[in-house]
């Protein structure tokens, strides 16, 4: 035997499993798919956003099964190992992900392949019911409120003078965020922390030269 042979041999002999029975592949497929219903589920019962995706979840049920089913076959044979590595790394996603809770479920799925494929069922179930306690905790904690914006049409730009004082009475940390001058009036957009909203609208709609008020709140995220 040479020794291009016996190096042959030897790593195939370190990097191979013979010890992957079809019961060890059938308990770790088993947990993969229960631990993918499982974060199916929460996705579904922690996300209330209007871009939830139904597609989108089942794609994160089905990425344990499959990562978890790779882990296996590297497991087994050094050769498929070195496949699966050059064929998983021309691969490119091009979907956008549209929230980072999203991106946080995507790593969840993919972690729990990774550790069923592993056969480390118990840190499979560890890591479900930890990651489950932190994003119902986190999500308990209130957050500051966001500012609102006041957009206001004016008959001319000495509306934007005779709003200043309004504005110091009834908001905090008022900010013109945009001004702008037509031969028709001034258009404002202030960005404030109102102390009592309908308040602040009815004192602005009572300025001489105001077409109309609007008071929106951005917080960045479109919920049910």
């Amino acid at each position: 035997m040479s020794i291009k042979d016996a190096i042959k041999k030897s790593v195939l002999q370190e990097f191979t499993d013979p010890a992957v029975t079809m019961g060890d592949i059938a308990a770790a497929l088993g947990m993969a798919a229960v631990l993918a219903l499982y974060i199916y589920l929460i996705y579904k019962l922690v996300t209330r956003s209007a871009f939830y995706s139904r597609d989108f979840n089942k794609s994160l049920a089905m990425l344990p099964v499959i990562t978890a089913g790779i882990l296996l076959a590297m497991q087994s044979s050094f050769v498929i190992s070195l496949g699966s590595v050059g064929a998983l790394s021309i691969v490119r996603f091009r979907n956008a992900v549209k929230d980072p809770m999203d991106l946080v479920f995507l790593f969840w799925s993919i972690s729990i392949g990774i550790v069923c494929g592993a056969k480390l069922y118990a840190l499979a179930i560890l890591l479900s019911l930890v990651l489950t306690v932190l994003v119902f905790v986190l999500d308990l904690i209130p957050a500051a409120k966001s500012p609102m914006l006041l957009v206001m049409n004016g008959s001319d730009a000495s509306v934007e003078a005779a709003l200043q004082p309004i504005l110091k009475q009834q908001a905090k940390a008022a900010h013109v965020k945009s001004r702008n001058l037509t031969t028709a009036g001034i258009d404002l957009i202030v960005e404030l922390r109102p102390n009592d909203p309908p308040a602040l609208v009815q004192a602005c709609a009572a300025l001489p030269g105001v077409q109309s008020v609007s008071l929106l709140d951005h917080d960045g995220q479109i919920r049910y």
